[in-house]
């Protein structure tokens, strides 16, 4: 393939490759497309050490990112959240370091805005007038707002019951709200049907290349913080799988661009036990994870029964050696309660999963005594508070 750009696209199924031009959905085998950039090339220009006079943001890295010369992206100051040492809670947890990156400092205020960042901005440069997707909630109101701030119409398809402060967040931001009956995937059938009858850009998880990209940049910044250091563990609440198939990817980078030596991150995938696809895929040594019947979590994030990704995630954390652990609604919310009252951090609950799930790895071996583990909280728990006693409850 003769490439006239400073960035191409290569199928994470079956290989093939093309040009990264126009409005780009998924390859003709089914499988996603993921971005690749001549890193042999940059590695000797694109160093750390000269990024210090850059914002701090998700766009310091743009020569690793889907940006064309010149090219200005749609930006609400997104990425550069902290690295916060748990000075409390590491000691009770039992890892000599625990970290948490708090996601929660995002526009919107979770990870969806890096990667809705990056897609938002690649589908305005290629035309796109309208976007869809289906989301939990954080996603779309994710979506909702870069679709502002680009001037583009976005439709969002949600589940009936997703929380009130998401429909109302989606909705402020001037994005059409459709309720739909069931679980994420019914949402995102309909989404496909309203793409594929109006013309509207299918945004969802992995239908597009670029949401990868954004969400990669939190292992860039995770080098950073740590001068160059890589963590032994990053503990990650996965549903779709972006960002562990974003990081894994981005972790390859620095490698190739000399950026880091060759230790890599074990990688923990946690899940809710009332919605764990990945968990037994990995435990029955799978390379796909069969759906999830009858999917039952207070983490809306975690509510994934099917991911598009599934065989990426999977082939993440065998690569890195890592692990996948489910853990139980009442532990992820007593999780998040000790972020909050032992470290000050606000977590949603999925972020709470990281902590819950942290004394199973040690006992597991997954996490050892002497390790650097890095925690995910992945969004504030601010949209949640209104519903805190109704999810005790249910928890």
């Amino acid at each position: 393939m003769r490439r006239s750009g400073p960035f191409h696209l290569e199928c994470a199924r079956c290989a093939t490759t093309r040009e990264a031009e126009g409005l780009i959905g998924l390859c003709s085998c089914g499988g996603p497309w993921l971005v690749r950039y001549a890193l042999d090339a940059l590695a000797p220009r694109f160093r750390r050490e000269a990024l210090g006079g850059r914002p701090w943001d998700l766009w310091r890295y743009r020569e690793v990112l889907p940006l064309l010369d010149g090219e200005s992206p749609v930006t609400l100051g997104e990425g550069g959240t902290p690295l916060l040492p748990a000075q409390r809670l590491g000691p009770i947890l039992g890892p000599a370091e625990v970290w948490i990156k708090d996601e929660a400092e995002n526009p919107t205020g979770t990870f969806k805005a890096r990667g809705l960042a990056v897609a938002v901005t690649r589908a305005a440069r290629a035309g796109a007038r309208s976007l869809v997707m289906a989301s939990a909630g954080n996603a779309g109101a994710a979506l909702a707002a870069y679709a502002a701030r680009a001037g583009l119409k976005a439709r969002i398809y949600l589940p009936a019951d997703t929380f009130s402060t998401m429909l109302q967040e989606c909705r402020s931001f001037g994005a059409e709200v459709i309720l739909v009956d069931g679980p994420l995937p019914r949402c995102a059938r309909e989404a496909q049907r309203w793409a594929a009858e109006t013309g509207a850009f299918d945004v969802s998880t992995l239908r597009e290349p670029y949401r990868v990209e954004g969400k990669k940049t939190m292992a860039y910044e995770i080098v950073e913080q740590l001068n160059g250091g890589v963590p032994d563990v990053i503990v990650y609440p996965t549903g779709g799988g972006t960002g562990v198939i974003g990081m894994w990817k981005a972790f390859a980078e620095m490698r190739a661009l000399g950026w880091i030596g060759d230790a890599m991150p074990r990688l923990v995938c946690v899940q809710a036990t009332g919605c764990a696809p990945i968990v037994k895929a990995w435990e029955q040594g799978s390379e796909r994870a069969e759906p999830w019947e009858n999917p039952r979590t207070i983490a809306s994030g975690l509510c994934v029964p099917s991911a598009l990704g599934d065989f990426l995630i999977l082939r993440a954390i065998r690569e890195s050696a890592g692990a996948a652990v489910a853990v139980p609604d009442g532990d992820l919310l007593q999780g998040a309660r000790a972020l909050a009252t032992l470290e000050g951090v606000a977590a949603c609950p999925e972020g709470g999963a990281t902590i819950a799930a942290l004394p199973a790895l040690v006992r597991s071996g997954a996490v050892r005594p002497r390790d650097r583990v890095v925690c995910f909280n992945t969004g504030s728990a601010v949209k949640y508070l209104p519903h805190i006693p109704a999810l005790e409850r249910r928890a």
